[in-house]
């Protein structure tokens, strides 16, 4: 099933471009398995003081004003472990965004029960640090590169040197988001060009890429998706996408 990779951004003009096309998949694997309504588990990894409820509202009326959908709420606390048997049952699942190191830790213990969420057929969306985390090989934060800046230090997400850990290996391209509102593709430049990752694409906000085997790369939504790729001796391609 297809894999949904959203670069950030919440324009609510924007749902039914950026999140209808991945409801509609959950729908019709829901409608398969005999059931009139698609149920999305939604993962909100937050502060430990902060239940994310604000978030987990946000994200099921995103969903819902594309469609029916009954949204099972996944709170996880920052430092916590995702239940990998929470995701039973799923007809698709919404991985949000906020602190990108501690999404990939609290994922990492599903990340089994994630691939085989989507073998079974259900599509994945992933916001942001969701979107991160999608990859084999995450790009987390830092805005260093061997000591020298890549990126906004805003963007570090609380790392100096750049950070790059096992995903969840939904898919084999590097991924960074938020690409041109914070100015992250250098980073994703910086880190192909030395082979510290290999081809990737940066996502602006309000734009997802939709990722499915054996089918086109499709593009939705208000920006660009960034592919870049080594282009030997050390230099790197880059190609802007737009919707089609």
């Amino acid at each position: 099933m297809s894999t949904h990779l959203v670069g950030g951004g919440r324009d609510q003009g924007r749902h039914r471009d950026v999140y209808g096309p991945f409801l509609a998949e959950a729908a019709a694997l829901a409608r398969e398995r005999g059931t009139d309504v698609a149920e999305v588990g939604v993962v909100v990894v937050h502060e430990v003081d902060d239940d994310g409820p604000a978030d987990l509202a946000w994200f099921a009326a995103a969903l819902a004003a594309c469609g029916p959908v009954r949204c099972r709420p996944l709170p996880v606390p920052e430092g916590g472990r995702l239940d990998p048997a929470s995701l039973d049952g799923l007809h698709g699942l919404l991985v949000a965004g906020g602190l990108t190191p501690a999404y990939a830790e609290a994922l990492a213990p599903a990340a089994a029960a994630v691939r085989a969420l989507v073998d079974g057929g259900a599509p994945y969306l992933g916001f942001s640090a969701g979107a991160a985390v999608a990859a084999r090989q995450a790009l987390v934060g830092g805005y260093r590169l061997d000591g020298v800046v890549v990126t906004a230090e805003d963007n570090g997400e609380e790392r100096d040197e750049l950070a790059v850990v096992e995903g969840l290996g939904l898919v084999d391209l590097a991924m960074d988001v938020h690409a041109a509102q914070w100015g992250t593709l250098t980073r994703l430049v910086a880190a192909v060009a030395a082979g510290r990752l290999g081809p990737g694409v940066a996502v602006d906000e309000g734009t997802v890429l939709v990722l499915a085997p054996g089918a086109t790369p499709r593009v939705a939504g208000a920006g660009r998706v960034w592919w870049v790729e080594p282009a030997g001796d050390g230099a790197v391609r880059v190609c802007p996408q737009t919707a089609a």
